[in-house]
């Protein structure tokens, strides 16, 4: 088994450059993987910078879930969508992710505050997710995690998400539009 520094790679200037972390906003664990691209954890997002310099950030309340395969070194990371839409998915191979991995699953599981499974067959169904900023000032968006053979326009799976979003609001006490 590879042993991973703790430190990982110190990313050069013109990579924070590109990634225009806020004022305040500090680098808490970066990795570069093996295209180029730079990972960039912070406390309030993840940023990926390409090699040609694009940066794209993503709060980690969009983030659905994160998965490493240690056979493959390989860092997937799921971007929350639309209820019915296919996510967006970064599958990025690190040689040495340093704390990165660390920082993604506590930063991802920081940012939700409740998980309802709710079914729709004897064997299938879908889970409601309540998310919110780590910090907890933001509002509480929702999402849905439909299981394998599920159809988000069968009105059955609608009529299921929607009577899940209203039980899993009054379990956190929030009203009917989930302030």
């Amino acid at each position: 088994m590879r042993r991973f520094s703790r430190r990982g790679e110190k990313p050069p200037a013109d990579v924070l450059q590109h990634a225009r972390l806020p004022r305040g906003e500090r680098l808490l664990a970066a990795a570069r993987a093996t295209d180029g691209t730079w990972l960039l954890g912070t406390r309030v997002a993840l940023v990926l910078v390409r090699p040609q310099g694009q940066a794209q950030r993503l709060a980690w309340e969009d983030v659905a879930h994160a998965d490493w395969d240690r056979e493959q070194d390989r860092l997937r990371v799921v971007e929350l969508a639309e209820f019915g839409v296919a996510p967006v998915v970064h599958e990025l191979a690190i040689e040495d992710p340093g704390l990165v991995l660390d920082l993604v699953r506590e930063r991802v599981t920081a940012s939700v505050l409740l998980t309802r499974r709710v079914p729709v067959e004897p064997r299938r169904g879908l889970t409601v997710v309540a998310r919110r900023a780590p910090g907890g000032r933001d509002p509480v968006t929702w999402s849905y995690e439909l299981d394998s053979g599920l159809d988000p326009d069968d009105p059955l799976v609608r009529a299921a998400a929607e009577q899940g979003l209203r039980s899993a609001r009054e379990e956190l006490g929030l009203d009917p539009e989930g302030r």
